[in-house]
C-alpha cells in the first residue's frame, strides 16, 4: 500500500478518482461484501496496530534507559489532510481507535491564536511533536500554511513559497530525531463534500460540526486543489512521503490508512526489547515468595 499509494510525479489529483478502491484483494470486490469485508480488516489490523504501539513505546522506553540500542526518539507520526468533511476524525477513530489511547499523541490545528502568529509558522507544529514512544496524529498541521495561507491570500506569495523549503528542512530534521512521518492526503470529489455537508445541515446532532466558512472554501475548490498538488509534489520525500487516499468509501479509507501505518510499523522492525535485570534469579525470587503450582503469585494469602 505505501507503494500503490505513493505520490508520483507529477501530481494530479484529477486523474487519481476519489471513489476507486486501490489495493483491495479481489476477493472483497463485489457488492456490500467488500465493505463488511474491509470494516473487518480494519479491527484486526487494530489488534496487531496496538501491539506495534507497545512495542514502539517499550523500545523507546529501554532506549532511554540504556538497555536497549534503538533510538530513544524513536516515534511514528500521521499527518492528515483533506478538504473539509474529507474524513479526518473518523479516520482517527477507526483506525486510532484501536490502539491504547495512553500511548497516542492526538492534536488537531486551527486557526492560528495570537500567540502562535507572533512566532514562525512552525512553532505551534515542533510543540505539538510526539514525545518519544509514541504514535502522534496530526488533523490537519503545518500544511496549512501552504494551504489555506495561499487560497485565502493571508501571507504574500513570497511568504508562502519560501515555507516549502522550510518545511522539507524541518521534516528532514524530524527523520534524523527518530520521526518516522506518514503524510496522508484523504482525497474526496467535490459531489461527497456536498453530500456530507448537507447531511451536517440534515441532522441536528451534526450541526456543531458545520461551519458556514466551508461554504466559502467549497467555493474555491480549484484553487485548493491546486494548492494541494503543489505541497504534495514540493514536500514528498523519502524521510517524509506523501500518500493520496482516495476517500469517497469511507470503509476504504479507513482500511488503506490502517494498512499503511501497518506497513510503516514494519519498516521499523520492531520487537519487544530484553529484560534489563537476570530473568531467571527475578523468577527464583518470586516463587520463594509464595508461588503456586500453576504460575500464579499468592498476595497475601490470596
Amino acid at each position: 500500500m505505501r507503494r500503490l499509494l505513493r505520490v508520483t510525479e507529477p501530481v494530479d489529483l484529477g486523474a487519481v478518482d476519489p471513489r476507486s478502491t486501490p489495493g483491495l484483494p479481489d476477493r472483497a470486490v463485489t457488492g456490500e461484501h467488500r465493505k463488511a469485508w474491509a470494516r473487518a480488516q480494519v479491527g484486526l489490523l487494530g489488534a496487531e496496530l496496538a501491539q506495534q504501539q507497545e512495542m514502539l513505546y517499550a523500545t523507546a522506553q529501554a532506549a532511554e534507559a540504556g538497555r536497549h540500542a534503538g533510538s530513544p526518539a524513536q516515534r511514528v507520526l500521521l499527518v492528515l489532510q483533506a478538504m473539509d468533511s474529507g474524513g479526518k476524525d473518523g479516520t482517527i477513530k477507526r483506525v486510532a481507535g484501536a490502539m491504547n489511547p495512553l500511548g497516542l499523541h492526538i492534536r488537531s490545528f486551527g486557526p492560528p491564536t495570537p500567540e502562535e502568529l507572533r512566532h514562525d509558522f512552525l512553532w505551534r507544529i515542533r510543540r505539538a511533536l510526539p514525545p518519544p514512544g509514541y504514535v502522534g496524529i496530526f488533523n490537519r498541521s503545518h500544511y496549512e500554511d501552504v494551504l489555506v495561507a495561499r487560497v485565502a491570500s493571508l501571507v504574500p506569495e513570497a511568504t508562502w513559497r519560501a515555507r516549502y523549503d522550510e518545511i522539507n528542512a524541518f521534516e528532514r530534521d524530524l527523520a534524523d530525531d527518530g520521526v518516522t512521518l506518514v503524510k496522508v492526503l484523504l482525497h474526496i470529489s467535490y459531489a461527497e463534500q456536498g453530500t456530507r455537508l448537507l447531511a451536517r445541515l440534515d441532522d441536528p446532532r451534526k450541526h456543531w460540526k458545520y461551519n458556514p466558512a466551508d461554504i466559502d472554501a467549497r467555493a474555491r475548490w480549484d484553487d485548493y486543489q491546486a494548492a494541494y498538488a503543489d505541497a504534495l509534489g514540493r514536500c514528498d520525500t523519502d524521510a517524509a512521503p506523501w500518500f493520496v487516499v482516495p476517500a469517497d468509501r469511507k470503509w476504504y479509507r479507513d482500511w488503506a490508512v490502517a494498512h499503511l501505518l501497518h506497513e510503516t510499523f514494519d519498516t521499523l522492525r520492531l520487537g519487544y526489547p530484553p529484560a534489563g535485570f537476570d530473568v531467571a534469579r527475578e523468577r527464583e525470587r518470586l516463587r520463594a515468595g509464595g508461588a503456586v503450582a500453576d504460575g500464579t503469585v499468592e498476595v497475601n494469602g490470596r
